[in-house]
């Protein structure tokens, strides 16, 4: 339960998602609005309470002295934020917003975010307090005016890029101090009150609707639209609901557009708080994209994995980057790599952990292992297996013959200097292994296949420690590095052979505790950056999977339950977990999601295996 008084600044958990497929926004565990990003999720932000609860702006909605709580819809978007006020009173805020092609009618260049109160039981009082910043809170717009829209109200508010046009049925009134446009709501039981925000890039037109039935007849579209999207899906294993709120919350995070997956809906939330480690999510990694097409193909959303495979080749076609890479290592959703880092000096961060940053610096590193994580995760598409698909291989797979053997970035980002990363390797093993399996009467196969065995080479003699019988962060350095995790899954190793039995061994004893998972520790490690860091979520389901895989399903089953318990009331995950389970970091992280789905069905797979009385795990000893 959220208390409910604002303003404050609630756990970064304590949201639920709300998308279009072009943008998307919180709502808090209180009923407040606090991060919208009309029109795009890179554009400026028009609510950004969470980053600074004064300057940033919000829609806030509540019930004064009431307790709330929060839950999706089933196999839904829609967020439904229940209050029980001391008088007995039961109230509700249904929030969503429907993507366009769901859409009976659509205006391009609008977002349209829906919020019904509702009371369920008594009488019960909403307050109501619409209060955008625009530009990141940057600009309070022009003054708020209150306009007739046929029999409707409506507030409008005039930013320097949009215009918002808040409708209701219920009597608007306004605060010139402050902006904001303001209702009291009083409902007794069974009766419903409906606001629509409508972003549009220039003035509106004079839409005059019926805000009621337009509500429920949106609502009825959105819950119609995501209904038929999961019945496409074919996981039956013991985890649906997880499962499928992940691939839910993937999909939110898609630009449907171009087909471009987030990294996170978020910017400028810590890794740590007060501390300095706060990045902007909201572009495309080729790494977390081609992993985020994968998760849902796996659970059988394949046209999500083909319009991406589509994306990344078209990006091969655009030619070669500034630094001569075949591609950048991320992307704006439509394709631009624009990216500029800056800090917004003005916001205080999220309970004060600033900077607040826009863009991201990390666009101009070097990182091999996408192109390895580009192919093992989008093999199986019917794009690439295309004439045009193997034609795009062939030209990237014949670049990294000459290009592999160079230290870069790696899968973190640090910012401390180019090095050997095992893991980089690693992928640019797969990016041949698996370019293979697509194109393999290609001119140049034999000299794929001829990288594929020098690399695997490099990495069973540089990337091996014998002091610790384990495969290492960097070349040279014993270093352990989560990353390695992948190992097995991308098929360079098998479960039980022997390097890969002491590698674990070895992860467990230096990155594991509690039963979760760290990329690597600052203490053996500097990444360049200030601060400290806590668990990584991929890290940890990784973890999960490699113990399923190895034998100890029990322990691995145990140890997935207890993380799930982590999520927060709406079913989401951040980036990292605290040892005392506070969610730090951008949210919600389709990393980590990806990582639920992953992990889910490698145990599916190896508790049925234990079921068959044909998996080595049967008589298996716990590890660790």
């Amino acid at each position: 339960m959220t208390s409910t008084t604002p303003p404050y600044y609630p756990a970064i958990d304590d949201h639920g998602l709300l998308g279009d497929l072009r943008t998307c926004a919180l709502v808090a565990g209180d009923g407040a609005v606090d991060w919208f990003c009309p029109g795009r999720f890179d554009a400026p932000s028009v609510f950004g309470a969470l980053l600074d609860r004064e300057r940033g702006g919000a829609f806030r909605i509540w019930v004064e002295g009431a307790a709330s709580s929060q839950s999706y819809l089933p196999r839904s978007a829609v967020v439904v934020t229940r209050f029980e006020s001391p008088d007995g009173g039961v109230g509700e805020i249904v929030d969503f917003m429907v993507p366009d092609e769901a859409r009976a009618s659509f205006t391009p260049g609008t977002t349209t975010l829906y919020r019904i109160v509702r009371a369920v039981a008594g009488d019960i009082q909403f307050s109501v307090d619409c209060r955008p910043r625009f530009d990141y809170g940057r600009s309070f717009g022009e003054p708020v005016e209150l306009v007739r829209r046929g029999g409707t109200q409506a507030a409008v508010f005039s930013g320097p890029d949009c215009t918002l046009s808040l409708l209701s049925t219920a009597p608007l009134g306004l605060d010139a101090d402050s902006g904001s446009a303001r209702a009291e709501v009083l409902l007794g039981a069974g009766e419903a009150a409906a606001f629509v925000l409508v972003a549009s890039l220039a003035t509106p037109e004079d839409w005059e609707p019926d805000v009621a039935a337009e509500v429920e007849r949106a609502l009825e579209e959105a819950l119609i639209f995501w209904h038929g999207w999961l019945s496409q899906s074919t996981y039956r294993g013991r985890w649906a609901d997880p499962v499928h709120r992940s691939a839910i919350t993937l999909k939110l995070l898609t630009y449907s557009p171009t087909g471009a997956f987030l990294a996170a809906a978020t910017t400028g939330l810590p890794e740590e708080i007060g501390g300095f480690r706060n990045w902007d999510y909201r572009y495309t990694w080729i790494r977390d994209g081609s992993f985020s097409a994968r998760a849902l193909s796996d659970l059988g959303f394949h046209e999500e994995a083909e319009a991406f495979a589509r994306w990344v080749t078209g990006r091969l076609a655009d030619g070669p980057t500034s630094l001569g890479e075949p591609l950048h290592i991320m992307y704006r959703v439509d394709g631009t790599a624009d990216l500029l880092e800056e800090e917004l000096p003005h916001w205080e961060g999220y309970r004060r952990s600033a900077p607040v940053r826009i863009g991201n610096g990390a666009a101009e590193q070097l990182q091999l292992d996408i192109y390895g994580e580009f192919l093992y995760s989008l093999a199986g598409t019917e794009h690439l297996h295309s004439p045009e698909g193997q034609a795009a291989v062939g030209r990237l797979l014949d670049w990294l013959v000459e290009h592999w053997a160079r230290p870069d970035e790696g899968i973190w980002e640090t910012r401390g200097g180019r090095r050997d990363f095992t893991y980089s390797r690693l992928m640019c093993w797969a990016a041949f292994e698996y370019g293979l399996r697509i194109a393999p009467t290609h001119e140049n196969a034999g000299m794929w296949a001829v990288m594929a065995h020098s690399i695997a080479g490099e990495i069973r003699t540089k990337g091996w420690d014998e002091d610790q019988q384990a495969y290492i962060q960097t070349y040279g350095d014993a270093a352990l590095d989560a990353s390695i995790l992948f190992m097995p899954m991308v098929g360079f190793t098998t479960p039980h052979e022997e390097r890969w039995t002491g590698t674990l061994n070895a992860i467990e004893r230096s990155l594991i505790h509690n039963g979760l998972c760290h990329r690597y520790r600052l203490s053996e490690f500097s990444d360049g950056l200030a601060g400290d860091e806590s668990s990584f979520d991929l890290c940890t389901t990784l973890y999960h999977i490699a113990l399923a895989q190895s034998g100890a399903v029990e322990q691995a089953q145990k140890l997935f339950e207890a993380f799930l318990r982590h999520a927060g009331p709406t079913g989401l995950f951040a980036e990292e977990l605290t040892p005392g389970g506070q969610q730090l970091g951008n949210y919600p992280q389709a990393f980590t999601h990806l990582g639920v789905i992953w992990a889910a069905l490698a145990l599916d797979e190896a508790l049925d295996r234990v079921g068959d009385g044909s998996s080595e795990s049967r008589g298996a000893v716990a590890r660790g």
